[in-house]
């Protein structure tokens, strides 16, 4: 697996638990991952301003098509305005249909958020046949 450094957004991380968005998504063909990878490079590109961003940190594993990201928020309400964004909406709009989306959120203190996001990780079915 590979992960960028931590994307860091304008809160602060603090003493008090935030909230843990892990998510994770399985192409169904490998021709989609370089443009899936720079869709979400791209919308990285907006952590250092919205609000209740905390940081995150994106992940990929091209031999099995998979890419996600680990995102932390200061609270539940900051996450869902983020689902809510425009451009994230168009992302997923776009990719609809190419994958295999999972995702797991967890309130956490953790000190080792990547380490507690892991332990929290998201699972596939496998496909019948």
């Amino acid at each position: 697996m590979r992960r960028t450094r931590w994307i860091a957004g304008p809160e602060p991380r603090g003493a008090d638990p935030v909230v843990v968005a892990v998510t994770a998504f399985r192409l169904h063909r490998g021709a989609h991952l370089p443009r899936a990878c720079l869709a979400g490079w791209r919308l990285s590109r907006l952590w250092p301003g919205l609000e209740g961003a905390v940081g995150l940190w994106l992940w990929a594993e091209p031999g099995a098509r998979r890419i996600g990201s680990v995102s932390v928020w200061r609270s539940e309400a900051d996450l869902r305005a983020f689902v809510r964004l425009p451009a994230h909406v168009a992302i997923m709009r776009a990719y609809r249909g190419r994958g295999e989306l999972v995702s797991a959120t967890l309130t956490s203190g953790a000190p080792d958020l990547w380490e507690e996001a892991r332990s929290h990780g998201v699972e596939y079915s496998e496909p019948p046949g």
